[in-house]
């Protein structure tokens, strides 16, 4: 498995990166977001674990640039129920607040790998959206929409449906990891957010208590 450490108190990165390396992980390091970035443009991780205050670039706006496929697991002092809703919603996979118990860390980093990788072959089409999942690139009707990692998957999830209903639960199945809080609105938020940038007319239709279809 290999992962990237993102974070920019250098002596806890190198812990966690030890750490990691003795759980038998291929592990990189890196100090702020800028780093992140470069590395993830030419090596595909598995995982990322990545801090969200970073120096250079905000781990935030890492999180949204990330187009690799790789999970995002968020790492951060930053534990209010807000905070845990935002991270997730701008597109990480999985959120872990400092301080953290470093099993737990090593068990959800292994259930991230787990999950079934994104997939990376046909291009989607339906009424007016084209979705490549090998560039994770999105335009409708010819113009590019930029969308976080959870907004691309689950317009991935709904093109796939191809005009049939998904229910909330399968969503949340299938782009959110077992760990995460989904209980807390990110679902709703995210496809809010969604919604906004596909544009008008409305393509994502909400079929009270059953779930989403496009």
């Amino acid at each position: 498995m290999r992962v990237l450490v993102v974070e920019d108190e250098e002596e806890l990165a190198d812990m966690i990166a030890h750490g990691l390396r003795l759980h038998a992980m291929a592990v990189d390091v890196v100090y702020d977001g800028q780093e992140a970035l470069e590395m993830a443009s030419y090596v595909r991780y598995d995982v990322v674990v990545l801090d969200r205050d970073l120096p250079e670039v905000h781990g935030d706006d890492v999180c949204g640039e990330l187009r690799n496929g790789s999970r995002v697991l968020m790492l951060t002092a930053a534990g209010r129920v807000h905070d845990r809703v935002e991270g997730l919603s701008l597109g990480a996979d999985d959120y872990l607040t400092k301080p953290f118990a470093f099993a737990e860390l090593v068990a959800r980093i292994r259930a991230l790998s787990r999950r079934s990788p994104r997939e990376t072959r046909s291009t989607l089409e339906r009424a007016g959206i084209t979705l490549d999942p090998a560039r994770r690139t999105v335009t409708r009707d010819g113009r590019e929409i930029t969308l976080n990692r959870k907004e691309f998957d689950v317009l991935h999830e709904l093109l796939r449906a191809g005009g049939r209903l998904v229910t909330t639960a399968d969503l949340r199945r299938s782009v959110w990891d077992e760990y995460a809080d989904t209980g807390s609105g990110v679902l709703r938020v995210t496809l809010t957010s969604l919604r906004k940038k596909l544009g008008t007319p409305p393509l994502i239709e909400n079929v009270p208590g059953r779930g989403y279809r496009l």
